[in-house]
């Protein structure tokens, strides 16, 4: 089965802890403090395999989740870096987060790689608070929770031509008799409702790869019949090959047909419109089909070449096969690739500029928010007096008392952050 969309949920690893340990050899009185970091969490990456060409194996797993680093140990032993998760994709595959639509990663080449979501930091050991005031500190960090969101993987083939034309103007057929590929041909439209996929050899030995795609029908940029799902695999040809039924076997005139893919192309990406066309004139073998090409000829009045052949016949095959050889020998294969793409996409989280935010529940409850509190908050080893100690003092140097004493917090009122609930006190 071929997939092409599909909706994933990632979660790197969280750090480990660190841990509160203090020397205890024979004949060391007073043992200073012991305890080393937690590791840092995996990170999720997505990593390009050329020997792919769908999304299947997503539409089984669709929870990609990276391991936890180890937590720190005594004699201040650092714990284990945990090892990150590789996921393998297609060529071709797009990564959205699904809520805020931002292009994350495309990733196009083979081993190109973006880290989707990266690991938590490793929880600072006891060790690392010794101080001259406090030379025994009892207290650590929790490790840091890795990021999670939320998905949207998309492949678009990456072909180097790509048929198009409307529904049963015999681009399975052409593709089918160029090409390894076995597509379903029947006499019903839409019979192709995926991609094939053919490699091309010609006689003078050259080769490329072309995609049959599903058949483009008037509103198809706008989501009608496969809509987008074609669409979207049209963007990384090189060259276009339009497909177009001369004998007008189903009563269209094929110069329209020829207009309105043109116009679905352009509605959908204008940038389409300047990716080379060949226009190959189909069904010749048909009555009729040589005196519509010849108004149809007469009717382009540009530069498209124009190729009368006939699939089912293979009548005039070699000279289009020829034509698009030399046309994408003309076209550097890098040229695609790297037109509005980067060669290597990675995020990493952007804190907001404010450490933090102040809302109110329907209760009457302060609601507090933000990147830098909450990830304070969940380091923070609330078991130990010192460690909630130190996460009060920094609350107060981030400001978070002045500013709900301004939004008119008072002495017993409720604070919420995360799951958790605490009484303001003055």
């Amino acid at each position: 089965m071929f997939v092409d969309q599909v909706s994933v949920y990632v979660k790197a690893g969280d750090g480990g802890n660190g841990l509160v340990a203090y020397r205890r050899e024979k004949y060391v009185p007073l043992g200073g403090p012991s305890g080393g970091d937690g590791g840092d969490g995996g990170d999720v990456i997505f990593k390009v395999d050329e020997g792919l060409n769908t999304l299947m194996d997503f539409r089984y797993n669709r929870h990609f989740k990276g391991k936890r680093g180890e937590n720190g140990m005594s004699k201040t032993m650092h714990g284990k870096n945990a090892t990150d998760l590789i996921v393998a994709v297609p060529p071709g595959t797009t990564v959205k987060d699904e809520d805020t639509g931002e292009v994350i990663a495309d990733l196009v080449t083979h081993e190109q790689q973006a880290v989707i979501v990266n690991g938590g930091r490793g929880g600072r050991g006891n060790t690392r608070f010794a101080s001259p005031r406090n030379p025994a500190p009892d207290m650590a960090e929790n490790g840091e929770p890795g990021q999670e969101r939320n998905i949207q993987v998309e492949l678009k083939l990456i072909a180097d031509v790509g048929l198009v034309g409307f529904p049963s103007v015999g681009k399975s057929t052409f593709i089918s008799v160029v090409s390894a590929a076995k597509p379903k041909i029947a006499d019903y439209h839409f019979t192709t409702l995926a991609p094939n996929l053919g490699v091309v050899d010609t006689s003078d030995h050259r080769s490329f790869v072309m995609a049959d795609l599903p058949g483009l029908i008037e509103g198809a940029h706008e989501g009608v019949g496969l809509g987008h799902q074609f669409l979207r695999h049209v963007e990384r040809t090189r060259v276009i090959v339009h497909v177009i039924d001369m004998a007008s076997t189903e009563g269209r005139d094929p110069y329209e047909d020829y207009l309105k893919i043109n116009e679905e192309l352009k509605a959908y990406d204008e940038k389409l419109t300047n990716r080379p066309q060949i226009i190959a004139a189909n069904k010749m073998d048909m009555p009729g089909a040589e005196e519509n090409l010849e108004a149809f000829i007469s009717r382009l009045g540009t530069e498209t070449p124009v190729y009368s052949i006939s699939a089912l016949t293979k009548k005039g095959l070699r000279d289009i096969l020829f034509a698009i050889a030399d046309k994408l020998e003309a076209i550097p294969k890098t040229e695609l690739a790297t037109d509005d793409i980067d060669e290597k996409v990675v995020y990493r989280y952007q804190a907001e500029d404010a450490p933090f935010e102040i809302t109110r529940d329907p209760d009457g409850a302060y609601v507090l928010s933000g990147h830098k509190i909450e990830k304070l908050f969940t380091m923070t080893d609330f078991n130990r007096d010192e460690a909630v100690q130190r996460f009060s003092r920094q609350l107060r140097g981030m400001g978070v008392d002045e500013a709900l004493r301004k939004r008119g917090a008072k002495d017993g009122d409720t604070v919420r952050l995360l799951a958790y609930e605490f009484e303001f006190i003055e």
